[in-house]
């Protein structure tokens, strides 16, 4: 009997140690607000994590929590990595109006293209001017949706006329002022929301680009989807891969450098090439539905475009204003962007 119990007694303690041998050393909360099926969760995220989990061998463990999951509303997002509710937040930044002027340039209309040199320039942009204001986190990375589209009920938009008294879901304080300036209605409101407020009746249609059309239906609320010709469209959001300091600071130094070698232009890289990726599929699956697809020739763009100049003046103004420089940020990020076309 002795023997038995020495011989159990030493698979026991063979067990424990076997079990902290595959203990991760430091476990992170990832929190953000759309399903796994959506585009960036499904394609860059869980990616994302797999690949820093396998390079950890296992040291690093890193829990994904999708649609809000740990609570609170989209906006929330930035302030719980600020404050260590949670480790690191996928989020749009333009959901934390004020926080990140110098980001808002990249919103501007008419600014960016496709999302994968975008995100990429969006990334080097920050890195270069506007790391200040992120100095309360630790950033992981930055990156821009592909271009943004016009999505509404009935008749595609074709003119600027076609705007005027619609109401329209914008992501963030520059695109709905840009909305408001074209003649429709701006509602803001985060992208989770739009659906039930497509089929309520809330909003007559909302700007979004053809990525996230796909988990939210938008090919079945909506008749008619508008893009432009050429190689800017009418905007883009941005998005930030957000970490809490202390949490990243906590981590040991080899470990940090896992993350710090798939941060960055790692992940603007990876999460914009998956965003134009679901672009192709968003807009083919509004095809198929038999819904109206429009593109503005590039002629009828020159009028879009002179249209919200006064938005870009105005933002150029209110950045001066608060101390920042407003044409030379401007003048910053059509550098970015053009370096990576």
């Amino acid at each position: 009997m002795k023997k038995i119990i020495s011989i159990a007694a030493t698979m026991l303690a063979a067990s424990f140690m076997v079990s902290a041998a595959n203990a991760a050393d430091v476990t992170l909360r990832f929190h953000q607000f759309l399903s796994l099926k959506a585009d960036i969760p499904a394609r860059g995220i869980e990616p994302w994590i797999k690949k820093i989990e396998e390079e950890s061998n296992g040291r690093i463990k890193i829990e994904h929590y999708p649609s809000m999951q740990l609570g609170g509303a989209p906006p929330s997002l930035y302030g719980q990595a600020r404050d260590g509710v949670v480790d690191i937040v996928w989020t749009v930044l333009g959901y934390t109006p004020g926080l990140f002027p110098t980001v808002e340039a990249f919103e501007l209309p008419f600014m960016t293209g496709d999302a994968e040199s975008s995100s990429v320039a969006l990334q080097k942009y920050v890195e270069a001017n506007g790391m200040a204001e992120f100095s309360d986190v630790h950033p992981l990375g930055f990156h821009t949706h592909g271009p943004g589209i016009i999505h509404v009920k009935g008749p595609a938009v074709k003119t600027l006329g076609d705007l005027k008294g619609k109401k329209l879901r914008g992501p963030t304080r520059v695109i709905t002022g840009m909305l408001g300036e074209l003649g429709a209605t701006p509602v803001g409101m985060p992208v989770p929301a739009v659906p039930e407020s497509l089929s309520k009746g809330v909003i007559d249609g909302a700007v979004i680009p053809y990525e996230v059309s796909v988990p939210l239906k938008i090919a079945q609320l909506t008749d008619s989807h508008t893009g432009f010709e050429g190689e800017t469209g009418l905007y883009t959001a941005t998005f930030g891969v957000i970490m809490n300091k202390a949490s990243y600071q906590a981590m040991p130094a080899d470990l940090r450098a896992i993350l710090d070698r798939n941060s960055g232009v790692e992940i603007a890289r990876s999460f914009g090439r998956a965003m134009d990726q679901a672009d192709v599929v968003g807009k083919r699956i509004a095809t198929e539905s038999g819904n109206e697809v429009v593109e503005i020739s590039l002629s009828d763009k020159a009028k879009w475009v002179e249209a919200v100049q006064p938005v870009i003046d105005g933002w150029i103004s209110e950045m001066d204003s608060k101390g920042l420089d407003g044409a030379g940020l401007v003048a910053a990020a059509r550098e970015a962007i053009a370096a990576e076309k």
